[in-house]
């Protein structure tokens, strides 16, 4: 894998076999499912939740049963065999090889032993497993679902081939709108950010490295977009146990800097990664050609704060783009388009009747 510019751009890798990425052309679930909503913009609400922050760790190529299929009352397949870590091969995670996964995708797990961190949150906290990405496809089109709740693309671009699609896009997105709105946002390490056409070159486009500096130092935005530099990214074949002690660096930090209190945390990953899942995703949108755009495959998804349900499993049917329904809510922002308007928005992983949760422990 490449850097390709300053920012962490672990996961734009191309395929091995696809040349071009296909434009879309959406056959949406519900008629007009991409009209915008206002723009999207309006002045943020007043806001009584307790919640301040919003911090998501996002991280690369690995699907539910990869990492959680063992974990105790989740929907996982446990019946898989133990993976090497780091993984010895990056598997095939394009469009095409979504389509042909019945037969290609690569079975294997990691185990607690491999990734206590995640384990540890998972069981003081919320873990979703019924969580899938937004594109059946690689890692870029979700990145940009995850921002904007629209992707252009449905394969990573590759810049050698011009009639593939190319960056940037013109297209609305959350951290536009957040801004507009009052909200104060950082990018962490994404490189897509710089891929739209109106977030190019914003001065809340840092380094990763630099969250937990600032999260220790009790100082960080309204909303952070996190990513783990390559190394930490956990995209076969770098090393998973790295990644996982890597996260619980960042929430470590949020704690150091005094911010547990009013601060929600999600950590999830960016696509299937070409690994086996047993549960097939509903099929809600197609892309032109007919075949799927969305859903992708399941992810984990773990919801850290001291208003989250501990011990409980969330088996609500949400996406990537459920994160930027939670912000709109918890901010009073409008909708970027039917997509958001219609996402569940992690209601029912909190209780904000409880007695507030302690910080997490580790391992």
């Amino acid at each position: 894998m490449k850097k390709t510019t300053s920012k962490t751009r672990a996961s734009r890798k191309a395929s091995p076999k696809k040349k071009t990425a296909k434009k879309r052309t959406v056959k949406a679930a519900k008629k007009g499912a991409v009209k915008a909503g206002k723009k999207g913009i309006k002045k943020a609400a007043s806001n009584a939740s307790p919640i301040q922050h919003v911090v998501i760790i996002f991280k690369e190529n690995h699907g539910f049963d990869n990492y959680f299929g063992s974990f105790p009352g989740a929907n996982g397949d446990p019946n898989m065999p133990h993976l090497p870590d780091p993984p010895a091969n990056d598997p095939n995670h394009t469009h095409e090889a979504w389509l042909k996964r019945a037969t290609n995708a690569v079975k294997g797990e990691y185990l607690e032993s491999d990734i206590p961190n995640y384990y540890a949150l998972a069981r003081q906290f919320t873990l979703c497993d019924n969580y899938c990405t937004d594109v059946a496809g690689p890692s870029t089109p979700n990145h940009l679902m995850l921002v904007a709740a629209d992707s252009p693309i449905i394969d990573n671009p590759h810049k050698k081939d011009p009639a593939s699609m190319q960056p940037p896009y013109n297209i609305p997105s959350l951290p536009a709108n957040l801004q507009k709105a009052g909200v104060t946002w950082k990018n962490y390490g994404g490189f897509v950010f710089d891929d739209i056409t109106a977030l190019m070159g914003n001065p809340a486009n840092v380094s990763a490295g630099k969250f937990a500096i600032d999260a220790a130092a009790g100082n960080i935005p309204q909303v952070s977009w996190v990513f783990g530099a390559k190394n930490m990214s956990e995209h076969p074949t770098e090393n998973v146990a790295d990644g996982d002690n890597w996260s619980a660096l960042q929430i470590k930090a949020i704690i150091q800097g005094g911010l547990w209190a009013n601060t929600v945390i999600f950590i999830t990953w960016d696509c299937w990664g070409g690994w086996y899942d047993h549960v097939n995703p509903p099929e809600v949108e197609k892309w032109t050609d007919g075949t799927s755009f969305r859903y992708g495959g399941r992810v984990g998804c773990i919801v850290v704060s001291p208003y989250t349900k501990s011990g409980y499993i969330s088996h609500a049917l949400r996406s990537q783009i459920s994160m930027i329904k939670f912000i709109e809510t918890l901010f009073g922002l409008n909708p970027i388009n039917q997509r958001d308007k219609a996402a569940d928005d992690f209601s029912d992983c909190f209780d904000f009747t409880q007695k507030p949760l302690s910080p997490p422990t580790f391992p």
